[in-house]
């Protein structure tokens, strides 16, 4: 096997949070660029030497002041161009609150429960991620 060659770019990895309860889900407004003043599922980067497990409570933490609890993995999302600062890579998890109580923390300007059926428009691909896991619903 032949390794290509390191060319110095690099992908970075990240976490989202779908945080929900009943047909409610956790969004944040986002206070920084790219996409400042949209709502977005709450997620960041992963810390070197993090478990992404880890990170997806943290952030959601950060972000939500909510405790949650990460269940299953949604999925992964990687197209090139889903973050305009460059290649990210995010690890997707539903999660549940556990404790805390919901008020926007960290980089968020707001963070507020949205009816899955009455969603904003939404920064990112968090559009297509959250019509997967309602996908992932009806095959249940």
């Amino acid at each position: 096997m032949t390794l290509k060659k390191y060319s110095g770019e690099v992908s970075f990895l990240t976490v989202d949070a779908i945080i929900v309860e009943d047909d409610r889900i956790v969004l944040v407004r986002r206070g920084n660029p790219p996409f400042k003043g949209m709502w977005a599922l709450p997620g960041g980067f992963v810390d070197y030497g993090e478990r992404v497990e880890d990170a997806v409570e943290r952030e959601a933490r950060e972000e939500t002041g909510l405790m949650v609890e990460h269940g299953k993995l949604l999925g992964v999302y990687s197209k090139p161009d889903r973050d305009p600062r460059g290649h990210t890579v995010s690890v997707v998890f539903v999660c549940r609150p556990v404790s805390g109580k919901l008020e926007a923390s960290s980089d968020a300007m707001e963070a507020e429960w949205f009816r899955l059926d009455e969603l904003p428009e939404l920064a990112f691909d968090h559009a297509e991620i959250i019509c997967d896991f309602i996908n992932s619903l009806k095959t249940k």
